[in-house]
């Protein structure tokens, strides 16, 4: 680490500890050539989560679309905003958990619609329908008299 104010290359760790949202570490440092202190911050590099569309096209994962998909779902129903931010703190999570650095957009609605169908039907009903594509009225009735028929 280079001193910011003489431009030594050694210095020592004073204190060291997480920042308040557990995204980086402080680290106090003193120079060991001007004896000054000064704070660095490291943080993991994020290395960047692939979507692949339904056409091949890949682009950023992108968390804001997944709450705005899901907040499209549940308009007009009781289901708090916190709980949908939990739902997308998962699936973020699991995704970025992955071996592989990209994920099919269906899977991600899978696991969306897995979750939403514990929280809420109409919600998950309305989501299913935009990731499932149903491709008639029969296919679509089959998912409610299955969601019915569930007694959980």
């Amino acid at each position: 680490m280079k001193c910011p104010f003489c431009g030594h290359l050694k210095d020592k760790v004073v204190d060291s500890r997480e920042t308040q949202e557990s995204q980086a570490i402080r680290r106090r440092r003193e120079c060991l050539e001007c004896s000054r202190r000064f704070t660095t911050y490291e943080k993991l590099e994020d290395v960047p989560v692939m979507v692949i569309k339904k056409d091949g096209r890949r682009e950023l994962f992108d968390r804001k679309k997944l709450l705005d998909g899901m907040l499209t779902a549940c308009e007009k129903r009781s289901v708090p905003l916190q709980r949908l931010e939990m739902i997308c703190d998962e699936v973020e999570g699991l995704a970025q958990d992955r071996q592989e650095r990209e994920i099919a957009t269906t899977e991600i609605g899978e696991l969306v619609v897995e979750r939403l169908r514990d929280l809420d039907d109409v919600a998950y009903v309305r989501f299913a329908s935009v990731y499932r594509q149903f491709k008639d009225i029969n296919a679509f009735m089959s998912e409610l008299k299955a969601l019915l028929d569930d007694p959980s």
